[in-house]
């Protein structure tokens, strides 16, 4: 082809970076023209050599692959960028695509989705990698939870009792209690371990 798909991945782990490039190189309608090892320098290697599509690990040191996109897309508005990640949280996929992700792919299926995710995204769809849209549609209908709630679940998830909570976000232990029991509802969950297992799962807090 006169004019391949020009890529750049942005992953801080080397060797994933070297499956990317492999996969790539044994495609003649791409070329890997950048390579990135956290946010930042993926903000810089953009400007530098403007590829067509951008695959971005959501998980990087200095500048996250969520802060990063943002960046460039305010930027460069017509940028297409496509998430890797190893997680599946529904949270981070609706948040990545909000802020306009083209595409969304699990790590461990690269060898079998990544080609045909850049050829779409390159020719203009969204994609989706099947357990994304899974877990997209699963939580479709979940009330969400607040801004405070999910205060009170990040302490949950520290190992904090109700007391610490209170204490340290300068409310009543009543109103601590009354957000762990919406959280419990809102989430499904059986008790505070299980509240902070699925925060972390569907990615609406970190671990």
């Amino acid at each position: 082809m006169t004019n391949p798909i020009r890529i750049m991945a942005a992953d801080d782990h080397v060797l994933l970076r070297k499956g990317i490039a492999a996969i790539i190189a044994s495609q003649p309608d791409m070329s890997l023209v950048a390579e990135a090892s956290n946010g930042r320098e993926a903000v810089e290697q953009y400007r530098t050599h403007r590829p067509d599509i951008t695959l971005m690990d959501l998980q990087m040191p200095e500048m996250n692959g969520l802060d990063a996109m943002i960046a460039i897309r305010t930027e460069f508005p017509e940028a297409r960028i496509i998430m890797l990640t190893t997680y599946t949280g529904d949270v981070q996929v609706l948040r990545a695509m909000k802020v306009g992700a083209r595409g969304y792919l699990l790590k461990t299926l690269l060898d079998k989705e990544l080609l045909e995710t850049i050829r779409a995204v390159h020719g203009g769809k969204k994609m989706l990698s099947a357990e994304a849209s899974y877990e997209l549609a699963e939580h479709a209908t979940s009330d969400a939870l607040t801004p405070a709630e999910i205060d009170v679940l990040r302490l949950i998830a520290a190992g904090q009792a109700n007391k610490q909570i209170a204490a340290q976000l300068s409310i009543t232990e009543d109103t601590v209690k009354g957000r762990v029991k919406s959280i419990l509802s809102k989430l499904g969950a059986n008790d505070r371990t299980h509240a902070a297992m699925i925060g972390i799962k569907r990615g609406i807090i970190q671990s």
